[in-house]
């Protein structure tokens, strides 16, 4: 079957244009698709590669190499141009379940067994030479694998330094990757090495729709014909390709084009220079597709608008896109450098329109965060609110009448009002969250089987091979043939020959990360009322969904306040619908302790059904204080039951538990301690929560044995 007309295709004018920017100059950088799915991402890249000029390589040669400029380290060389073939340019597909060795190579097995010579075999780097790569769901794949991939396409060759095999050979290809934002993000240093990106939507317009439908019907139901409707403008896109690469080298970057592009990353604040070569780059591949021989003000303009978006995102809740205002304000600043605006893009502020890359087409919020540097200074957030609040003279504390001397009276009687009236009480006012900051890493215990993500240890089949056993399912080389070595003499081994027996085969031992439920079960009660208290609060949950949404994790966030628990968001993939609705959390009234933690059994319970595989991982963020009953007239009584009870769910599934302990102040009653001990859980202080913490200590809490300690545990929690 054909595929998919290129020109064919409806809309996507942006995507369209930055792949053929793309195939006439690869040193670009290469593509980056974003955008929901079924919005033909992987049908345009695939017809893309239809409408690649055919290129000429030497006749033999397994790297593709160009008989006018044969590469001399070619380690199939060197060439003497004897026989030259044409062929269409590759379109390789990496798929997500690829290993190291189907990237860059390995040894040639059949002539290390048949020879004992250390042969190479190429990978899918060497294939794609001269070609197209194609990632799909790129921010799925091993993050080693993702490095390798970009620093191949980076400098145009591949290095290979594995199992007795050393190796370079060129690897200059179209690289493309598209993702769907919702499946997890890239890291911030692999999203910086990809040339252009495109945010990708399907249409509003229903009559646009139509035309889509209509032709993807045709085509199913033609597929020869509808090709060859449209052979004619995808060979005209052909000869255009091939017109615009034999006109780059001698395309002009005059120098005003070129300050005018160093005054736009400038002005946009993007880290490192890679951004102003990929602008400079793409602007002169634009002026060569249109036929030009100078690059022009607008060639500028619709280059930075490709190049910067994914660029100015320092934060992974921040909208995408450019702010086209600002862009045009730098490109008419002239020589002078404009001053920083701390409401534009880089900020997040109220001067981003959430344009997209495509045009402005966005339709995104912009965050408060945007922009903002989370170094270690912010990493103190918590510690800082919560010190700010005590030199006021404010108490961290205030559904409990006896919990500090120094409690303001606002905060005690605002929680005073909850306890008599055992309802929610006066609600407070949501509490804005602190800066977020870089979380240390939580993890589950163990070694999972779970999905692919980045954060609890798992076996995996993708993964990194770790050691070798027994088997044939999959073939660890190295540890094979160090297996037969030592009989090989016993065998009569002949002619060099390596005489394997089934007991020699040897499987690898894979291990990889495994993404994981990550359940936030967190006091909104009047005791995390002081506003200081709560700001911190958020701002180390929104660090943590932070961190799980570069960790591919899945995640889910309950709330109790007053006299029952809240599923405010079920477990799902869109970690900024958690952010959003965490943001907008009031707070107030008692503690319904048992409630939050019932619920957070029930969540996982259901959970196990949906998705058996993924490992729970439990935050309670909490200061441990019980003050609602919800089966007993005993608060005390009935958190101890619903503990043991989430602890079970927990051990059950194979997860584990964080207490994560909000408590402040000169009086601390250790209350969330003793709750860690009854979930046989970590403990962690807030403070403790971020990466570069001079005092982060997690600490494992046991259940406890003795009689003793049970009841000064709940006489403290009465007290309370």
């Amino acid at each position: 079957m054909p595929p998919y007309p290129f020109a064919a295709v409806v809309g996507l004018d942006d995507l369209r244009l930055a792949l053929l920017l793309n195939a006439v100059s690869p040193a670009v950088g290469g593509v980056l698709v974003r955008g929901e799915k079924g919005t033909a991402k992987s049908t345009i890249v695939r017809a893309l590669a239809a409408v690649l000029p055919e290129i000429d390589v030497v006749g033999d040669c397994r790297f593709s190499c160009d008989p006018a400029a044969p590469d001399p380290g070619c380690p199939d060389g060197p060439h003497s141009v004897s026989r030259v073939d044409s062929r269409p340019a590759r379109l390789i597909e990496l798929p997500v379940g690829a290993t190291e060795d189907r990237l860059v190579g390995s040894l040639d097995l059949e002539k290390v067994l048949a020879s004992g010579v250390a042969a190479y075999e190429p990978g899918l780097l060497a294939a794609a030479h001269r070609g197209l790569l194609y990632v799909d769901e790129v921010n799925l794949l091993h993050d080693h694998l993702v490095d390798l991939l970009l620093d191949a396409a980076a400098m145009g060759i591949a290095h290979v330094e594995r199992e007795g095999v050393s190796v370079r050979h060129a690897a200059r290809f179209l690289l493309v990757g598209t993702m769907n934002p919702e499946e997890g993000e890239l890291r911030p240093q692999l999203l910086d090495r990809f040339g252009l990106t495109v945010e990708v939507r399907a249409s509003r317009d229903p009559a646009e729709r139509a035309e889509v439908v209509r032709r993807r019907l045709a085509y199913e139901a033609d597929p020869d014909g509808f090709a060859a409707a449209w052979e004619a403008a995808d060979k005209e896109t052909a000869v255009r390709i091939a017109t615009a690469r034999a006109l780059l080298p001698s395309v002009v970057l005059p120098e005003p084009e070129l300050l005018r592009i160093t005054r736009i990353c400038a002005s946009f604040e993007v880290d490192g220079m890679r951004a102003d070569l990929v602008t400079a780059r793409a602007a002169t591949a634009l002026a060569a597709w249109a036929g030009r021989s100078v690059v022009t003000a607008e060639d500028v303009r619709q280059a930075a608008m490709l190049a910067l978006p994914h660029r100015r995102r320092r934060h992974p809740f921040d909208a995408p896109g450019l702010d086209e205002e600002r862009l045009d304000e730098a490109m008419s600043d002239g020589d002078e450098d404009p001053e920083p605006d701390p409401g534009g893009p880089a900020g997040g502020g109220p001067g981003d329109n959430g344009g997209s890359g495509n045009g402005g087409s966005g339709s995104g919020t912009p965050s408060g965060a945007a922009g903002r540097d989370r170094s270690s200074a912010n990493s103190s957030a918590p510690e800082a609110a919560d010190a700010s609040h005590e030199r006021q003279g404010g108490s961290l504390g205030d559904d409990s009448a006896t919990s500090s001397a120094s409690t303001s009276e606002s905060d005690a009687a605002g929680a005073g009002s909850a306890d008599r009236s055992g309802g929610a009480g006066p609600e407070q006012p949501p509490a804005p969250p602190s800066e977020p900051f870089k979380a240390r890493l939580l993890q589950v215990a163990g070694v999972g089987t779970g999905a692919e993500g980045r954060r609890s240890r798992s076996r995996a089949t993708g993964g990194r091979a770790i050691g070798a056993r027994p088997g044939a399912r999959g073939l660890h080389l190295v540890a094979t043939v160090r297996a037969a070595a030592p009989e090989q003499i016993a065998r009569g081994r002949r002619d060099g020959a390596l005489r394997l027996r089934p007991e020699d085969l040897r499987e690898p031992i894979r291990e990889g990360r495994e993404g994981n439920l990550v359940l936030f079960v967190v006091d909104a009660s009047g005791s995390m009322a002081a506003r200081q208290r709560m700001a911190a609060v958020k701002g180390a949950i929104i660090s943590l969904l932070l961190d799980a949404y570069q960790r591919r994790d899945k995640v889910g966030l309950i709330t109790f306040r007053g006299r029952d628990a809240e599923l405010v968001l079920p477990p799902t993939w869109s970690v900024e619908t958690g952010a959003a609705r965490l943001t907008t959390l009031p707070t107030g009234g008692r503690t319904p302790l048992a409630a939050g933690l019932l619920q957070a059994a029930e969540v996982l319970r259901v959970e196990r059904l949906r998705d058996p595989r993924r490992r729970p991982l439990v935050v309670v963020v909490t200061d441990g204080r019980a003050t609602q009953a919800t089966h007993t007239k005993d608060p005390l009584a009935d958190s101890d039951r619903a503990a043991a009870h989430l602890a079970a769910a927990v051990t059950t599934l194979g997860g584990s538990t964080v207490v994560v302990d909000c408590e402040a102040g000169p009086v601390r009653l250790g209350l969330a301690v003793r709750l860690a001990a009854d979930l046989g859980a970590d403990w962690l202080q807030l403070t403790d929560l971020a990466a570069d913490s001079l005092t982060a200590a997690v600490h494992t809490s046991r259940p406890r044995s003795d009689r003793s300690s049970t009841d000064r545990s709940r006489s403290d929690r009465r007290a309370a």
